[in-house]
């Protein structure tokens, strides 16, 4: 098997020279570098990653912990952290953590024991105490779809109010004043802070929210959106619109308006959040907001190495603005 040795001895330079080549750090100069690569090419040297992990006491891995990565929207968020790695020596370490708190507090001691130093951490369960505490513990973590103010420089997040607003305005100004929301049941962070912009805008407007027209879901997906709409419309309240928490519920939402002999946007119209492909496959395609989760998790996966690496970190705001995608599910009226 070819060692690091044979390659410094071929390449005529140290194997510390070797090894920053490999590790695509420290300075090598532009043609030491090709020179070492192409010797490493010709003799099929491959580095021993578990052996470089204990010399520097950590691996080149990126961590991601996540609820549950077979979630469309925690899909795109491993999607968009690996994207980040494309052009450097990391590797990913996905960790799923939908149980509870301890789930995702033992998501982090795994990632740790495996010697991750940059780790993206969208926890849902954790207190922000609990979070500070890891945050002084690890330099590399980021936390994403989460403000703590006194992590603001390691948080990534998005403005839900603002987005849920702009849904809101988008139907006020197509005519529509009795709007029906589906929201989340339990405390969800994201659907306390949408709701609350959704009463704003309403109440802005001089409409505000009909209390029962607003329904919570049991799940955030399509069950959860039929649901809630069934009950709903066993309350016997005329709605013209609707806005849904997450493009899964609203996509369940449209189905079980149709199941009941609603047409959509004809009878009513719906928008949801987040804008994944199952928007552009629902009938009709669903109008929603924008959620740039691959974006805010390339940046947030970039800023954790960064961080990782002893950059220093100046004082940055890392806030993402949603937008309105217009398709076919929402109708002017007359």
């Amino acid at each position: 098997m070819v060692t690091i040795k044979d390659v410094a001895r071929v390449a005529g330079v140290s194997t510390s020279t070797v090894s920053r080549v490999v590790r695509k750090q420290g300075k090598v100069g532009k043609a030491c570098r090709a020179r070492v690569q192409k010797v490493i090419d010709d003799l099929g040297y491959k580095p021993n990653i578990n052996a470089q992990a204990l010399v520097s006491k950590k691996s080149d891995s990126l961590g991601i912990v996540i609820p549950q990565v077979s979630m469309p929207f925690f899909g795109a968020l491993a999607r968009g952290a690996e994207e980040s790695t494309k052009d450097n020596h990391f590797k990913v370490l996905i960790s799923n953590a939908l149980a509870d708190e301890q789930a995702e507090l033992d998501a982090i001691d795994s990632l740790l024991q495996h010697r991750c130093t940059a780790i993206v951490f969208h926890s849902i369960h954790c207190s922000n105490e609990q979070l500070i505490e890891l945050a002084e513990k690890i330099p590399g973590l980021v936390f994403i779809n989460r403000l703590i103010p006194q992590l603001a420089h390691r948080c990534v997040w998005l403005d839900n109010n603002l987005g849920a607003q702009e849904a809101t305005k988008f139907l006020l100004a197509n005519g529509h004043e009795n709007i029906a929301v589906v929201t989340r049941e339990d405390q969800n962070p994201d659907a306390i802070v949408r709701l609350e912009g959704i009463r704003t805008a309403l109440s802005t407007a001089g409409f505000p929210l009909n209390e029962d027209l607003l329904v919570g879901a049991q799940t955030a997906d399509m069950d959860g959106g039929r649901g809630a709409v069934k009950a709903l419309l066993a309350r016997k309240h005329t709605f013209s619109a609707l806005l849904v928490y997450n493009d899964n519920m609203a996509v369940g939402a449209v189905h079980e308006l149709s199941a009941n002999g609603l047409k959509v946007p004809e009878d009513v119209s719906v928008i949801g959040f987040d804008d994944l492909l199952i928007a552009k496959a629902c009938l009709p395609q669903l109008t929603t907001m924008h959620y740039p989760i691959e974006e805010m998790a390339q940046y947030a996966a970039n800023l954790a190495i960064e961080l990782s690496e002893n950059q220093k970190e100046a004082g940055r705001t890392h806030l993402f603005i949603p937008h309105l995608v217009t398709r076919d599910s929402v109708i002017k009226l007359a």
